[in-house]
């Protein structure tokens, strides 16, 4: 199996959580957050839906630069809407992934504002960060969501509220 076929799989796999995950956002709380520095949890929703998108920018581009194309986060009327923009950059993400070469993954790959670098590393570097941040949020959700009484669904496993 290929580094790009085992990201393949891996995306497919994390995808699942992520969209328990994502669905169980209570209509009412898109603006709660457990404390005055933390995000929302639409902003933090929004950027675990976002964050397959990464997989094209890394494999189709050699950086970003955020001073050119700035970050505007998106907003969303409800969950459904949420849903439909991860499962639109899944799908894309896959198809980047099995368009690419693994060889691709070598090349480069720098985060910068205009003369400021932020990162500089390997796409293949950048995939799995990307990856691990997915991971990284949505743990992040299931603590929000814990917080706001709703049940957990397990990961990698029962959760404590499936035992």
């Amino acid at each position: 199996m290929t580094i790009l076929e085992t990201f393949k799989k891996e995306l497919t796999n994390e995808s699942v959580t992520t969209k328990k995950m994502l669905s169980l956002i209570p209509a009412d709380k898109w603006q709660w957050k457990p404390h005055f520095k933390s995000m929302n949890i639409l902003r933090l929703a929004n950027h675990i839906a976002e964050l397959p998108g990464w997989i094209g920018q890394v494999l189709n581009h050699d950086g970003l630069d955020i001073g050119i194309h700035p970050y505007i986060p998106n907003e969303f009327a409800n969950t459904s809407a949420l849903l439909a923009f991860y499962d639109k950059l899944y799908e894309k993400a896959q198809i980047d992934l099995s368009a690419a070469h693994d060889i691709d993954l070598e090349k480069v790959w720098t985060l910068r504002n205009g003369n400021i670098i932020f990162s500089t590393d390997t796409k293949y570097n950048m995939l799995r960060m990307s990856f691990s941040q997915v991971i990284h949020h949505r743990a992040q959700l299931g603590v929000y969501l814990r917080m706001l009484e709703v049940p957990i669904p397990g990961s990698y496993g029962a959760s404590a509220d499936e035992e």
